[in-house]
C-alpha cells in the first residue's frame, strides 16, 4: 500500500529549507517519542545533510519511557546529540538551550579566539505535521509566536523567532514526504494523529492499534478494555462497544464510534504510555 499526502505547500516548505540551511549553525528536527523513526522525514535528511543536528523527541510523557531510553541511545550514536521533553515542564524546555550551547560552543569560542564578535547562534528548527512544534517554540519564547493547533499542518510560513538572548530560531512548516511506501509507517502516524484521519480508513488504524497493544502492552489493553488478548478483531470491537456504550439502535455495536473510542483513548492518554517503535 502506498499513502500519498503531500499538499503544495510542504514542496514550497521543503525549498525554503534547503535554501536558508545556510543562515543556520544549526538544526533542531523535532519527532514523536512514540514513533521517533516513523517520524522522522527522510527528505529532510536529504537536506539536512552534516549539519549539526539535535533530535528532540517530543511527547515523552505520552511514550514507553523504557524504549524513550533506547531511542535517546540510538539517535546519540547517530547524531551526537538527543533529547526527549514534555513541552509543558520546564525543565525539559531549559535543556534545549542547554544542549544548543553545547553544540555552537566550539564555533562560537573559535571566532572570539580570531577577534570576532559572534552573533547568537540561529537554528532552523524542523518536523513533520502536528509533532508539537508551534507548542514548543511558544515555550521557547515564553510568550505566543507561532499559531498551534490539534490539527496536522497550522504552520504555513517560515519566521524567525528570538529565544531570550540564548539563540534565534526559524520556523518552518510541517513537511511530509510525497508517499509512505511501508504501510506500518503510514498507520503509525495516523495512529498518533500525524496525518489527517480522512487519509486512512480510521477503522483500519483502531485495528492496529488495538493489534499493538495485544502484542506490546497486554497489560494496558486489559486494564482500559477489559481482555489483554482476542483472536477475532470483530468480537473486541465487540466487547468494547459493548462496555463503552457505543451502540446503534436495538443494541447493535457502532464499530464507526468503536473505532473512534479506541483511537481517541489512545490520543487522549488514556490508555497508557505507549511507543510504536524500537530502534
Amino acid at each position: 500500500m502506498s499513502i500519498q499526502w503531500y499538499p503544495g505547500h510542504m514542496a514550497k516548505a521543503r525549498r525554503e529549507v534547503k535554501e536558508n540551511l545556510n543562515l543556520v549553525d544549526f538544526v533542531i528536527e523535532l519527532v514523536d517519542a512514540r514513533a521517533p523513526f516513523s517520524s522522522q522525514n527522510p527528505m529532510l535528511q536529504e537536506e539536512i545533510q552534516d549539519k549539526p543536528k539535535l533530535v528532540v523527541m517530543m511527547k515523552k510523557d505520552l511514550a514507553d519511557p523504557e524504549v524513550t531510553k533506547e531511542w535517546i541511545d540510538y539517535f546519540d550514536t547517530q547524531f551526537s546529540h538527543a533529547i526527549a521533553i514534555d513541552v509543558n515542564k520546564p525543565k525539559d524546555i531549559q535543556q534545549i538551550a542547554e544542549v544548543s550551547r553545547e553544540i555552537t560552543r566550539a564555533k562560537l569560542e573559535k571566532q572570539r579566539a580570531k577577534g570576532i564578535n559572534p552573533r547568537n547562534p540561529r537554528a532552523m528548527i524542523v518536523g513533520i505535521p502536528n509533532v508539537g512544534k508551534s507548542s514548543l517554540i511558544n515555550r521557547l519564547a515564553h510568550k505566543k509566536k507561532a499559531e498551534t493547533g490539534d490539527k496536522p499542518g497550522v504552520t504555513k510560513k517560515q519566521q524567525w523567532i528570538k529565544v531570550k538572548n540564548e539563540f534565534e530560531l526559524l520556523d518552518t512548516p510541517g513537511i511530509l514526504w510525497p508517499k509512505f511506501e511501508d504501510e506500518e509507517t503510514g498507520f503509525r502516524l495516523a495512529s498518533i494523529g500525524t496525518i489527517k484521519d480522512q487519509i486512512l480508513p480510521q477503522d483500519e488504524v483502531a485495528i492496529y492499534i488495538l493489534n499493538h497493544l495485544r502484542d506490546s502492552y497486554p497489560e494496558l489493553l486489559e486494564g482500559r478494555f477489559g481482555f489483554s488478548s482476542f483472536d477475532d478483531v470483530v468480537e473486541a470491537f465487540d466487547m468494547i462497544g459493548r462496555k463503552r456504550g457505543a451502540l446503534e439502535s436495538g443494541g447493535v455495536v457502532d464499530y464507526e464510534k468503536v473505532a473512534e473510542i479506541i483511537i481517541q483513548d489512545l490520543r487522549s492518554n488514556r490508555i497508557g504510555r505507549i511507543s510504536f517503535e524500537r530502534p
